[in-house]
């Protein structure tokens, strides 16, 4: 079994000096970025003229404010005629609202959108300006595109590497006596009572939040599913919510309501981050993104992550889940292109997006990135292991999606699984329809 303790000395084989992002399976090579604003695309994006005026940068990462503006203070440095304003939503307003706010570019001349359902409303709606044959699409690691990319072009740059699956507080996992991850669905359980037994609660979910209750359910179905492109089935109508590997999962998330904290299915991700940040639960239950939250409230424990194998020992595919998001674009209709064409090659060149990833919590995409942040470092092992891409985001259909994560709230909350998968099934037939 993989000791948490190896994985935190295998950083020894990154070096030193600083962590370079090596992905065995996941990364392919990439050039460097050219660090201009200059350059014909051949998609009619502007990528030459002045760089000046104010570019609006619309996202939804509230907690990354600060490090931000301190990156956009460089960049107004190098490029004094221009400026940069964030404009920021909280991620379940920016799901649903995006799309609206930065059509016609009232806001948003860079925007950031997330991968699945909503990046593909974008480009259907002619927001993204095409960047393939731009420079600044060699900075980044190819075969970690594919989410920013339809038709065979590259509308936009996944800027984000994380993974969707429970942050550990390996201090209490210690108390609990588990020095090594589960290999099985047993495993977990017995994890879980250990850590029960300790005191804590064993797995804090926020089961009252739609962004993010949902984090669980992609490594609940990984090792589950009968294909890597379940989801995207159960979407075309080729699988339904009520096949037995579905119910199977749903009568894991029923085996899990004994470890998770009280009136769960609607507790806030806020909630459950700060039972987790005061040392008083075991595992969170949302992905490496929350670290930096973590460390904001004061947690001084050391950090790993634990996805649970659902299978019998030696059965599983997968060891865990990650996904590419943040997908950074420049609008088409933005009246200052060159400067957003700008600051879009200023955020991926390695040195600022290290800076961005050091002071965020965040692995990044772009090529030849160092990382000094000890969290960053600490769940680098994950980066060479067999992952699979985040599943709940192969849903194009919001509703569809909505109703099946809604299936696992409702089980949490003590419905049957049967009856559970059996409501959320005639949504979606409903939608198909």
């Amino acid at each position: 079994m993989t000791r948490f303790l190896d994985r935190r000395s295998a950083l020894r084989l990154f070096g030193a000096a600083g962590l370079g992002l090596g992905l065995a399976a996941c990364a392919g090579p990439g050039g460097g970025s050219s660090g201009t604003a200059s350059g014909a695309s051949p998609s009619g994006l502007a990528t030459s003229g002045a760089v000046k005026g104010t570019v609006s940068f619309a996202h939804w990462r509230a907690e990354d404010k600060a490090v931000l503006a301190g990156l956009v203070k460089a960049f107004v440095k190098k490029y004094p005629d221009a400026g940069v304003e964030q404009d920021i939503a909280p991620s379940a307003d920016y799901q649903s609202t995006a799309l609206r706010r930065i059509q016609g570019s009232r806001t948003g001349d860079v925007f950031t959108a997330f991968r699945g359902a909503q990046f593909q409303q974008i480009v259907k709606a002619g927001v993204y300006a095409p960047l393939t044959g731009t420079d600044v699409v060699d900075a980044y690691q190819r075969l970690l595109m594919g989410p920013g990319a339809q038709d065979g072009k590259q509308y936009g740059l996944p800027y984000q590497l994380v993974f969707n699956m429970p942050l550990a507080n390996t201090d209490a996992l210690d108390k609990a006596g588990h020095t090594a991850a589960p290999k099985d669905w047993d495993g977990f359980l017995q994890l879980l009572d250990d850590l029960k037994a300790k005191g804590y609660t064993p797995l804090a979910w926020p089961g009252g939040d739609s962004a993010n209750a949902g984090q669980l359910l992609n490594v609940m179905v990984m090792n589950n599913a009968p294909s890597d492109d379940a989801f995207a089935r159960i979407e075309s109508g080729t699988l339904k919510v009520t096949d037995d590997w579905f119910l199977g999962t749903l009568e894991q998330y029923a085996a899990l309501r004994p470890y998770l904290q009280e009136r769960a299915t609607g507790s806030s991700t806020d909630a459950v981050t700060r039972l987790f940040a005061e040392g008083r639960a075991g595992l969170l239950a949302t992905g490496s993104f929350q670290m930096a939250g973590v460390r904001a409230l004061g947690a001084t424990f050391p950090f790993d992550l634990v996805a649970p194998i659902t299978t019998a020992a030696g059965k599983a595919k997968y060891e865990g889940v990650f996904n590419t998001t943040f997908i950074l674009g420049v609008n088409s209709a933005s009246t200052v292109q060159p400067a957003a064409y700008a600051f879009l090659e200023f955020l991926s060149d390695p040195e600022n997006a290290g800076a961005y990833a050091n002071g965020t919590g965040q692995h990044v995409t772009v090529e030849g990135v160092e990382y000094t942040n000890a969290d960053l470092r600490a769940v680098a092992p994950w980066l060479t292991r067999k992952t699979l891409l985040a599943p709940r985001f192969q849903f194009l259909d919001l509703d569809i999606r909505t109703a099946v994560e809604n299936a696992t709230v409702a089980v949490v909350g003590g419905k049957k699984p049967e009856r559970a998968a059996e409501e959320a099934q005639r949504v979606i037939d409903q939608k198909r329809s």
